[in-house]
């Protein structure tokens, strides 16, 4: 594919380190979230199956929810000291987790503290994953130019499938294989440390550089200046951008659709499979992989029009299927009557999810640079954490009061959030003149 044919050698090697050390992270970050209907039986007391949605929830949360902490420490450091030491040190961090739960003892073993274990080793995943994602999101926003920077940075997205992919493939095989599952562990902290080491290798991006550099001129600047503070003030306006509240927001509402769309595909269905058509737990596993080849491929065609296409136009199509989708769910689910079906309803969720694939460089050119890594890394790290505890947990108790109808309470405010969302980035883009072009090269 000769989408990359104008980018240098460093350019390229540095996308490709970028691509490998996602999907190592994605790898070890959904492990354990793709075995947790075999792994929440070793860890944590078995019990009603009420319960078992509860401690499934919590298992899935507890990645979530401390993530805005994570994100306000590596976006500060991402932000004072550079991209990449902090993309090396979360996947270093992610590596050691990894390692530490695949030596755990179980619940049989040391009772509650194995629980206690497997949660903290999943809260500091969820924390460390924030500086790895955005990371080299951002680093690829700042180190390659236009067109070739938007399949790049989509492409880490079909790396994050893959990871995911490769997960969903080893669970499959341990459980069904009968292999001991803690052989999966072991690989996931092997290939995370080559990550680490791999990824020392890259520089820091051109943009954070020349940064650090007018932050030196500023500070020698303002000392020469301490006397005359007018032109002292007229130095720090041209070096700080403004923070739009509105654009924040915007990104806030975008970034809360791909996580409410990855539960309805992957986790919401999992009882009904259960229930109404007697999957086990490996059975479900195997659902969940071949469903995971639909994203790989839908996110493949995304990333390739992201270089004919305007991104934003890809996402505005996909977010008004998405919620005419959202709308007519809870009728499609009504109505089943095999897991064919079941199948076919999922995957569409997966092709018209509410992702901020292929925009995020966009998203990110409209953030001010100096802030830019805390900033994005907070809003994703809050909206994931707070829409996946909304739909873990209170999907279980609208679903006892409406039903299936109770997806509405959650799905179409954040279907129209997402849409508002691309309709603001998209008066942004136009008033820069690029939103009208067919194909997203400037000169």
């Amino acid at each position: 594919m000769g989408l990359f044919s104008s980018l240098t050698r460093e350019q390229k090697e540095s996308i490709g380190l970028l691509q490998v050390g996602t999907f190592l992270e994605y790898f070890d970050l959904y492990l354990y979230v793709h075995m947790a209907v075999l792994l929440n039986e070793i860890f944590f007391p078995q019990s009603d199956p009420h319960t078992a949605s509860l401690l499934t929830a919590f298992a899935l949360c507890s990645s979530l929810a401390f993530r805005p902490i994570g994100a306000l420490i590596f976006g500060w450091i991402g932000d004072h000291i550079g991209r990449k030491p902090t993309i090396v040190i979360t996947t270093a961090i992610m590596a050691i987790s990894c390692l530490v739960m695949a030596n755990l003892p179980t619940y049989a073993q040391i009772g509650i503290t194995a629980a206690w274990g497997v949660t903290i080793c999943r809260i500091v995943q969820g924390i460390s994953s924030m500086g790895e994602v955005i990371g080299a999101e951002i680093y690829l926003t700042e180190s390659v130019q236009l067109p070739a920077r938007y399949p790049a940075t989509a492409f880490l997205h079909v790396s994050s499938v893959l990871g995911a992919l490769a997960a969903l493939g080893i669970a499959f095989f341990v459980t069904s294989s009968g292999f001991n599952w803690r052989l999966a562990f072991w690989a996931g902290a092997a290939i995370a440390l080559v990550g680490a080491v791999a990824r020392t290798r890259l520089r820091e991006t051109p943009e954070f550089l020349e940064m650090k550099r007018q932050w030196l001129k500023k500070e020698i600047h303002e000392a020469n200046l301490e006397g005359d503070p007018v032109h002292g003030a007229a130095f720090n306006a041209t070096w700080k951008e403004p923070v739009r509240a509105k654009t924040l927001t915007s990104f806030f509402f975008i970034a809360c659709g791909y996580p409410l769309c990855m539960y309805i595909a992957y986790f919401y269905f999992n009882p009904i499979l259960k229930e109404s058509f007697g999957y086990s737990s490996e059975d479900i596993i195997r659902h969940n992989f071949f469903l995971a080849f639909i994203g790989l491929i839908t996110n493949i065609f995304i990333t390739y029009f992201s270089y004919r296409i305007h991104p934003l136009k890809i996402n505005k199509i996909r977010g008004t299927l998405g919620l005419f989708l959202m709308i007519s769910l809870p009728f499609l689910i009504m109505n089943l009557t095999s897991p064919a079906q079941l199948f076919l309803i999922q995957a569409f969720v997966l092709i018209v999810a509410l992702d901020d694939i292929p925009s995020f460089a966009v998203f990110m050119s409209h953030f001010p640079l100096y802030r830019r890594f805390t900033f994005a890394s907070f809003l994703w790290s809050l909206s994931r954490a707070l829409i996946y505890i909304i739909t873990s947990f209170g999907l279980i108790y609208l679903g006892s009061y409406f039903g299936h109808f109770g997806l509405w309470i959650i799905t179409l405010p954040t279907a129209f959030g997402f849409l508002y969302g691309i309709n603001h980035f998209k008066g942004l883009e136009c008033k820069r003149s690029l939103y009208s072009k067919s194909s997203p090269s400037i000169a």
